[in-house]
């Protein structure tokens, strides 16, 4: 039975206090009534979550992460020791001072990382990102998707945990939509560097050269048909191909690409270039 890690165990038997589950070993562990809302019936299967704090606990409520997991968690209130925060459970997690990087403030949300304490096995939290990172015998390559948690802004760009493992980083002219701190998204692998640290895209390798080319066909064709080509999101896909060669799809981020840039405007009509006056 793993502390800090949700358990799968047998339900062996139950009294008016509450229930004994044990592991395929045949170890055994009490649940306790207080901690469980479900009524379960000698032979099922129940998932629990058991950790220590104080002392040992199990408990159906799951985690909003559990041991060796990085998550955005809620400050509930500070002592001089340390801060809890909100995890999911009855009893906060419990952050200690030197675990923090930052000057927290209560009813905001920050990265942590859900370890397990050497000493005495409690479960504790750490701001400590750099710390908890794998930075040999990566298993991610070029052009690789990604899980990504956006966590912290830099002057470089968007610093990210990268497969709940890595830590990676999507440079600020890698960044062509919005994106927030807190966001768990999908990334690709741009490449692995030899510090350990992953740079990460938002989009699938060769995708922005596939952009400026789509772009590019499409710019000159506007001009070429005196600044309007009468096709919108609307035009049938066989329309778009002829006229163009280009996918619908393609068609459409090539306008919207166009559009943010403030060369066109995308009127129920068709595109109009945007001529300078």
């Amino acid at each position: 039975m793993e502390n800090g890690k949700i358990n799968t165990l047998d339900v062996a038997r139950k009294d008016q206090k509450g229930f004994y589950l044990q592991n395929q070993k045949g170890q055994e562990i009490f649940l306790s009534s207080e901690e469980t809302e479900l009524d379960l019936e000698v032979g099922s299967s129940v998932e629990v979550f058991i950790y220590k704090d104080r002392e040992r606990i199990v408990s159906t409520r799951l985690p909003y992460a559990q041991v060796e997991e990085f998550a955005f968690l809620n400050v509930k209130f500070l002592t001089e020791q340390g801060a809890y925060v909100d995890w999911g459970l009855e009893k906060d997690l419990f952050v200690p001072l030197e675990e923090q990087m930052e000057t927290l403030e209560v009813d905001s949300n920050y990265l942590f990382f859900v370890y397990e304490d050497e000493d005495n096995g409690s479960i504790r939290g750490s701001q400590r990102v750099e710390d908890f990172v794998f930075v040999d015998k990566i298993d991610v390559k070029r052009g690789d998707e990604v899980d990504l948690l956006l966590y912290r802004e830099s002057n470089l760009g968007m610093n990210v945990v990268v497969n709940n493992q890595y830590q990676g980083l999507i440079f600020k002219s890698d960044i062509h939509k919005e994106v927030e701190v807190g966001e768990q998204i999908k990334g690709f692998v741009k490449q692995v560097r030899e510090d350990g640290k992953i740079d990460i895209l938002l989009e699938p390798l060769g995708y922005k050269k596939s952009v400026e080319s789509n772009t590019d066909i499409l710019l000159k064709a506007i001009k070429k048909a005196d600044n309007f080509l009468p096709l919108t999101d609307k035009s049938k896909p066989e329309e778009i191909k002829s006229s163009l060669g280009l996918s619908k799809k393609a068609f459409k981020r090539a306008a919207g690409h166009l559009y943010k840039k403030k060369l066109i405007e995308i009127r129920t009509d068709g595109l109009h270039l945007v001529t300078k006056k």
